[in-house]
């Protein structure tokens, strides 16, 4: 039988109020039984001394059959719920008015008698000589012949005649009257209990049929808005699981339309690649099929022209591949920088070199502004190297003759700021959106296949930096970003970018 979880409340709240109930009724007729036995040990307590100082019971002969049993008769008839028995020093029952074969005992414990005879609090409980294991509240005094010991007078004052009244008092009016109490203070509680539990349990029977709904095959839907749960000061512990599992919700409709995203943006790099690879092999497939087929008829020069065009189509369709290669490697975990203290300023006059001749040939201006004191950075020397030549490579493409390219180094505290820029047509607003994760085209001709722009974002992603596109008038396309100069700065960014980077850590 599969039960709710109010169900199960309920139950186990019904069973424990049950023996709550029943536990307390034993205890309170204990207690009445206890305080009835104080009361009646505490108002008989001398009564066997009154006994033993006014009755002659014994003398040196032993028992006074006659005085023992006139005394029981009387007894008898005054209270018959007193049992009179008369013991030997070592407390052996040597006298007793007891019905032939009642007598269970013959001998009685005498440490509750010394007990009662030094004055201990009350109630103490003796031997009952009735019953073989049963003990109950008594009188005793100590008798003496001549001045010696010669045994005690014990008297039981609830004997049998009393627990048989008792028994059929319980089993009537009394006892119906508490069990008709009992039950009734039960079922309030018991009603009292579901409608609490029902009130309780209301917020979580409404985020089980939230997390009922949510199917985690399908597409995670945007969780409705709900009045923020603070955790930390929050006492309730369904309200901060109904909190916690709609910011998962949340989480989960993110990360899904991140992954559609990223998926689209592969597609469309695919496509953009392939369309990027087959200009390139189309030319080098036709200019080595030309070469194949007029070997005998082509001049050496036409022969020169032609294998130099193939070889600048092989050279492109390399730089692609190995971009594409380098994206993958980066995206997937494979390279992880090696942080090293390195000069910016040397760093730069090293891609003036490898790209001064290039320069030159398309009358492009390469210009370097250096702040005072440019302090040493710490990063992957040959990932930040990476980052400057795709972005010189993709400024002189797109730099028109006569024109300039520009970097400036200059300190930011902790930092020091590096901006790339160049006199070319700029980037338009409506390509911005998107720009270092997915192709785009600028009049017609695509920037480095968009890997370019890519590979630099995740470099520097790597770093824990970001690329910036920022306005700057007069200027075309303006790239920025930061390197720390201390190695603490590095190994922190370094280190929160690889948990933000790890599948399993947000």
């Amino acid at each position: 039988m599969r039960l709710t979880l109010t169900q199960r409340l309920s139950l186990v709240f019904a069973v424990l109020l049950l023996v709550c109930c029943g536990t307390s009724a034993w205890m309170q007729v204990r207690s009445n039984q206890m305080h009835e036995q104080e009361v009646v040990q505490g108002l008989s307590r001398d009564l066997a001394q009154h006994i033993a100082r006014d009755t002659v019971l014994m003398d040196t002969k032993g028992l006074m059959p006659d005085a023992v049993r006139n005394l029981f008769s009387q007894l008898m008839l005054v209270n018959p719920s007193v049992e009179v028995y008369l013991l030997d020093t070592e407390g052996k029952i040597v006298g007793n008015a007891a019905p032939e074969g009642r007598i269970h005992r013959d001998r009685v414990d005498l440490a509750p008698i010394q007990r009662l005879l030094r004055g201990d609090a009350l109630p103490i409980l003796g031997d009952d000589p009735r019953s073989v294991d049963a003990r109950k509240v008594f009188s005793a005094a100590p008798l003496k012949v001549d001045g010696k010991p010669a045994g005690y007078l014990y008297v039981v004052l609830l004997g049998e005649d009393h627990d048989r009244l008792a028994e059929r008092g319980a089993t009537s009016a009394a006892l119906n009257t508490a069990l008709l109490s009992i039950a009734l203070v039960a079922l309030l509680c018991l009603i009292a209990g579901l409608t609490a539990f029902a009130l309780i349990t209301r917020p979580l029977r409404r985020l089980t049929e939230t997390v009922s709904r949510f199917d985690i095959d399908g597409v995670p839907s945007t969780p409705p808005a709900s009045a923020p749960v603070e955790k930390a000061a929050s006492h309730d512990e369904i309200a901060i699981l109904d909190a916690t599992f709609r910011q998962m919700q949340a989480r989960l409709s993110e990360q899904w339309r991140s992954l559609t995203r990223q998926d689209q943006e592969r597609r469309e790099l695919v496509a953009n690649i392939s369309h990027d690879l087959r200009t390139p092999l189309a030319s080098l497939h036709g200019y080595l099929e030309t070469l194949s087929m007029k070997d005998a008829t082509l001049s050496p020069a036409d022969r020169r022209r032609y294998l130099g065009i193939a070889l600048d189509q092989s050279r492109k369709v390399g730089g692609l591949a190995q971009s594409l290669l380098e994206l993958v490697r980066l995206e997937h975990g494979f390279v992880q920088p090696v942080l090293e203290r390195f000069s910016l300023t040397d760093l730069v006059q090293d891609i003036f070199q490898k790209f001064e001749l290039t320069a030159e040939a398309r009358q492009v201006e390469l210009k370097a502004t250096f702040a005072p004191n440019v302090a040493a950075v710490c990063a992957d020397l040959g990932l930040i190297e990476r980052v400057l030549t795709n972005l010189f490579d993709n400024a002189l493409r797109h730099t028109p003759q006569s024109g300039a390219i520009d970097i400036s180094l200059v300190p930011q505290g902790r930092f020091v700021e590096i901006t790339v820029s160049d006199s070319g047509p700029g980037i338009a607003a409506e390509l911005r959106e998107g720009l270092f994760l997915r192709p785009f085209n600028i009049g017609g001709a695509r920037r480095d296949g968009g890997l370019g722009l890519r590979i630099v974002h995740r470099i520097l992603q790597l770093h824990g930096r970001e690329i910036r596109l920022v306005d700057v008038p007069g200027q075309g396309a303006t790239f920025s970003f930061s390197l720390p100069v201390d190695e603490e700065t590095a190994n922190a960014l370094a280190e929160r970018s690889m948990n933000l980077n790890t599948p399993g850590k947000t």
